[in-house]
């Protein structure tokens, strides 16, 4: 991103006291601070400090002051995370990471691989101070691979900052710091997609012919720049290792059809067959790239290796195809770093490893009339600022929980911001009209360290346990967010929807939630007691039905349409009189 030009900015020079020094010594030391921060007052430079957020009231931040040390050693990697070409424990669900090592899966944008040090620790030395934000303040929000522009919404208390003041302590800029791991990244940061074993780049139309693949970092065809249809193809990738496996989930390496460079490639009738780590089956890459593919059949077997793969800003168009994945952090409908625009229309996306949903969006995907299935894994994640819009789609998920960290949740639909740098920092978007969503592991949504919006009209829901939506925290040893800082924002809106089960919103995090055009829900928000702030919304059509005491801050509607059913319902800490 581009930075404006700031203004030069001096240390706070911090005596320390010298074990054999002496009270003259001493004494200069000291007269050094006072002239320092005198000729400082006096130039009008701004200060910088590091601070951890203890509360936040409007446009007005109280924090503590303090430094950053080096922590002694790395900290737990997020599920699924390794260093790049090391051996790794088992790792949680979602995507893995870079190395050839038998790596279980890791929902996909989490840390990245590479030689990393420990992360940080923030340490007390000060007093608090109160400091105010507004229009001009530049916020910036660190993140394990770069920086991105942020705004108030993404500041919470126990983030810890890096803030100049100045006048009147009016915040100049804002850096909110990521203490997790820092380090080399896995992969490459320019584009590298390896070699080919058959190239295409001229415009042209080829039906039955057969391509293959056997050496390491190579395609079996890529179409490079060029108008081409493709029509009865076999294309297999069956040997050949990947020499890191970001180049392969990012930029296509290693795949076993890679369109890029702005390549118009049409699929029909087409075979893809793959056994090796980044065989992903069909692969866009890059802006400008487009990938029409129908009525063709993917099998991969490897981590890594989903069946289509979109990154870069490319597009994929997939009509009835039949995908079946095999590996870990094998999506059948995949995405990761930059992003793009998948449509899918018809046919059967299955996955059987851990960490492989059927769908895993960094990017804008569409699906309608599908089946969506995730026998070991939550069966859709969306991670930053993207989005998943589903039409009458079947949609099931097993999350395997046998490998998670204690603490750790299970979900069927995850909503979530990893700080990897995977997807932009922004509002998540999960849309479903008609057909049904099944959980047959863990808590049917789940919401942490993002904003988003979750849209349901005529889906039939199928709980796993009595958990239906859960917007909270979490430990943060995956790198998402900051522990006590990295609950979530949810704005639920139910059309003509029937809800069952339990809503949990925690202490840090806030759910909206709207009932209307005949929507029912049946069951309970907060019962435990009080925890983030919560808005129901009701029109005169839709009703809600208590199944426990529920704790919100605020009702919209008439408490005519809310039936107690024996249980009390608090609106910010009243109990309310039927």
């Amino acid at each position: 991103m581009n930075f404006r030009n700031v203004k030069p900015m001096l240390a706070v020079v911090i005596a320390t006291s010298l074990l054999t020094g002496c009270n003259t010594t001493k004494a200069q030391e000291h007269k050094v601070i006072e002239d320092t921060t005198k000729i400082k007052e006096e130039q009008g430079v701004e200060q910088v400090q590091t601070v951890k957020v203890q509360s936040i009231e409007g446009n007005i931040i109280t924090a503590i002051q303090g430094e950053l040390t080096e922590n002694a050693g790395p900290p737990a990697l997020p599920n699924g995370e390794t260093p790049t070409d090391e051996n790794p424990p088992a790792l949680p669900d979602g995507e893995a990471q870079a190395g050839e090592a038998g790596v279980p899966a890791k929902p996909e944008g989490g840390m990245p691989g590479g030689n990393a040090m420990g992360g940080k620790v923030f340490n007390e030395l000060g007093e608090s101070i109160s400091f105010t934000v507004d229009d001009q303040t530049k916020i910036t929000i660190e993140m394990l691979q770069g920086t991105q522009e942020g705004t108030m919404d993404n500041i919470g208390v126990n983030d810890v900052l890096e803030i100049a003041l100045g006048d009147g302590n009016v915040a100049t800029s804002i850096v909110v710091k990521n203490l997790q791991m820092g380090g080399g990244f896995g992969g490459s940061h320019t584009v590298t997609q390896g070699t080919s074993a058959h190239t295409i780049d001229t415009d042209e139309s080829i039906s039955n012919e057969h391509y293959a693949s056997t050496e390491d970092d190579e395609n079996a065809l890529r179409v490079d720049g060029a108008n081409v249809v493709l029509q009865d193809i076999q294309v297999e990738k069956l040997e050949g290792e990947s020499s890191n496996t970001e180049n392969g989930d990012f930029y296509g390496q290693n795949a076993a059809l890679l369109a890029t460079n702005g390549a118009q490639v049409t699929i029909e009738n087409a075979t893809v067959n793959t056994e090796t780590v980044n065989g992903n089956g069909v692969f866009s890459y890059g802006e400008g790239t487009t990938v029409n593919i129908s009525n063709s059949t993917i099998r991969t077997s490897a981590r890594n290796s989903g069946g289509i793969q979109t990154t870069g800003g490319g597009t994929t168009h997939a009509t009835h195809l039949d995908i079946e994945t095999q590996g870990e952090s094998a999506a059948a409908i995949r995405s990761d770093r930059g992003g793009g625009i998948v449509n899918v229309k018809g046919g059967t996306y299955t996955t059987n490893g851990t960490g492989s949903p059927a769908i895993y969006s960094t990017a804008d995907i569409s699906v309608a009339d599908a089946t969506l299935t995730a026998n070991h894994s939550e069966a859709i994640v969306i991670e930053g600022k993207n989005s998943v819009r589903l039409e009458n789609c079947n949609v099931v998920g097993s999350m395997d929980s046998n490998h998670l960290e204690a603490n750790e949740n299970t979900q069927n639909i995850m909503i979530y911001q990893s700080m990897s740098g995977d997807a932009e920092i922004g509002h998540s978007t999960f849309t479903a009209k008609g057909g049904s969503i099944t959980a047959k592991q863990g808590d049917l949504f789940y919401v942490t360290n993002t904003t988003c919006t979750i849209e349901l009209s005529d889906v039939k829901l199928n709980l796993a346990n009595d958990i239906l939506l859960k917007i909270a925290g979490n430990e943060s040893s995956r790198g998402w967010g900051t522990k006590g800082s990295n609950g979530g924002k949810a704005t639920v809106i139910a059309t003509h929807q029937v809800l069952e089960g339990k809503m949990i919103v925690d202490e840090i995090s806030t759910m909206d939630m709207t009932l209307s055009e005949g929507s029912a829900f049946t069951g309970s928000i907060n019962e435990t007691g009080n925890g983030g702030n919560v808005k129901v919304s009701i029109d005169g059509t839709s009703t809600w039905t208590l199944t426990g005491d529920s704790y919100i801050t605020a009702l919209d509607g008439d408490l005519n349409q809310i039936k107690s059913n024996g249980f009390n319902l608090y609106i910010n800490g009243q109990r309310v009189q039927f």
